[in-house]
């Protein structure tokens, strides 16, 4: 029997592996933390000592093994490279660089697929979520049963008047009617216990929006409030425009409410022109006013012109999202893979390091 990795080897790329169980094969990690990463290689090193130094606070006081996931989306700096140098001392390290960037919802999913854990904790890789806050989510899953501890925003008064209210907008109609409520200024940041992983794993569709489904899935969920901690690096990429082109396709792929709004409209814009009609007839018929001719014609036609040109778009982004899961491609390729298991295990370690490869890991 081989001492090696499970994962296949190919001559792709060389890792070190080291293996902690016995049978030779690596023990399987009972946290998984994924980071997705995008042009973050100058402050990565800061964050990854940070972050593994809670962690191995959090192995040692639970008796836990806890891995970290960086998941590269595409980073056009050396970002990659810095996360494959990062040392995995108390911790295992693996590092899924994907071969171009899919966007933060397609590097979680790469996360997801990727983590050997049994449950999983998301945060983002740019130091605002606070490491300290996994004792609290370790603590509230292993001590008081919850099943999914989020963070969520106290407040929101260090942005801009007109960002809150773009926030305020995007949750009211992501709720507008929804049978799962999705709690307002709650964070990726997260933990899910393993029987909330197994649950979201469970999940086919491509086009996913992390937060709903981590919401739609149940069990029980408590919600921790935080303050975003200051960036250890440079400034955010999240764009006014990519945070417009993200609500969108969380309102399309987990909310009816775009719709079921364009129709209401389309029933209030019936009921006024039936109304309005009414009282043409009225005003004929009783005080002989004659009929309002050609700019009453136009603007009625230029507004059920707009209101239908309207509905058409929301229900052409339906139907793009619906041709993206028929269509059945892969949500991300992955063009490099790693991992590392750490340097200092809890218990001995019989079997030596070895140099093999391992084979970059493709949605089917």
């Amino acid at each position: 029997m081989s001492s090696l990795s499970p994962i296949p080897p190919i001559p792709a790329k060389r890792v070190k592996i080291a293996s902690g169980a016995k049978g030779g094969f690596p023990m399987t990690p009972d946290l998984s933390i994924v980071v997705p990463v995008y042009n973050e290689a100058e402050g990565l090193p800061t964050f990854h000592a940070k972050l593994s130094a809670c962690a191995q606070a959090v192995a040692r006081a639970r008796s836990m093994r806890i891995e970290i996931v960086y998941v590269d989306d595409g980073s056009r700096d050396a970002c990659a490279t810095v996360a494959g140098e990062l040392p995995a001392l108390g911790v295992d390290v693996q590092v899924v660089a994907l071969s171009r960037n899919f966007g933060k919802e397609a590097a979680l999913l790469a996360g997801l697929d990727h983590a050997r854990g049994d449950a999983l904790l998301f945060m983002d890789g740019d130091g605002q979520h606070p490491p300290e806050m996994i004792e609290t989510f370790v603590g509230l899953w292993k001590d008081q049963g919850y099943d999914v501890p989020y963070a969520v925003k106290a407040d929101r008064m260090d942005e801009a008047a007109s960002r809150r209210w773009f926030v305020k907008v995007f949750y009211k109609l992501l709720n507008f009617g929804a049978s799962t409520r999705i709690p307002e200024d709650a964070a990726d940041f997260r933990l899910l216990s393993p029987r909330a992983t197994a649950a979201l794993r469970r999940l086919p569709e491509r086009n996913r929006f992390f937060k709903g489904l981590s919401s739609w899935i149940g069990f029980r969920q408590i919600a921790v409030p935080y303050r975003p901690a200051g960036r250890t690096h440079g400034s955010s990429s999240w764009s006014f425009f990519r945070l417009l082109s993200l609500s969108m396709e969380a309102l399309t792929s987990f909310s009816p409410a775009p719709l079921r709004l364009a129709g209401l409209v389309g029933a209030g814009l019936a009921g006024i022109a039936f109304l309005y009609g009414v009282w043409i007839v009225i005003e004929r018929l009783f005080w002989g006013i004659p009929v309002p001719g050609y700019p009453s014609l136009v603007v009625g036609l230029m507004v059920i012109g707009g209101v239908q040109l309207l509905v058409i778009g929301v229900m052409g982004e339906y139907i793009a999202r619906i041709l993206s899961e028929i269509k059945a491609r892969p949500v991300y390729f992955v063009a490099d893979h790693a991992l590392r298991h750490d340097e200092e295990p809890a218990a001995p370690v019989a079997a030596d390091y070895g140099d093999v490869g391992v084979r970059p890991m493709i949605l089917p």
